[in-house]
């Protein structure tokens, strides 16, 4: 019977440790535009902190059909975007994904996205241990009006998949 205990109280530290190293890695910030009629695809921006050395490995949302992570570059004058596999995420720093030429993409909306509505975002993050930690979060949808940089054309995003 001792030994049952010992194995329960093990698997218990275990599970306690699995949110301790949950909480190492917080998401804040999160959001994105409406979308215009017609429009199936959004992006995301979020600030991620992890307090250990990380990688953000992939997200998932219930909003759309798949989810991508994207690096942004402009080249000759025109804005590039490329998915990749992941994204360093240093110890102890906060990552603006925006700020850094990155964000996430959200492809095949099943509904149109409109202001004042959140969109659910699962994160998922690998820790220096290989361990993957999902985080939870939600993305501010904002008026389509409303942006840090308004692209200059009406609202109407250009960008070369590669």
């Amino acid at each position: 019977m001792n030994s049952l205990y010992r194995i329960g109280g093990l698997l218990a530290a275990l599970l306690l440790s699995v949110n301790v190293y949950a909480g190492d890695v917080s998401a804040e910030g999160a959001w994105s535009r409406a979308t215009a009629p017609g429009q199936d695809a959004a992006m995301v921006d979020v600030t991620i902190t992890s307090k250990q050395a990380a990688t953000l490995v992939g997200f998932s949302s219930p909003a759309c059909k798949s989810a991508e992570l994207h690096s942004m570059t402009h080249e000759g004058g025109v804005m590039k975007m490329r998915e990749v596999k992941e994204i360093a995420l240093p110890a102890g720093q906060r990552v603006n994904l925006g700020e850094s030429g990155y964000h996430l993409m959200l492809l095949g909306l099943k509904a149109p996205l409109k202001a004042g509505e959140d969109v659910p975002l699962t994160l998922n993050v690998r820790l220096a241990n290989k361990r993957i930690v999902k985080i939870e979060a939600k993305a501010a949808v904002k008026p389509l009006t409303e942006a840090k940089a308004a692209p200059q054309d009406g609202g109407h995003m250009h960008h070369n998949h590669h």
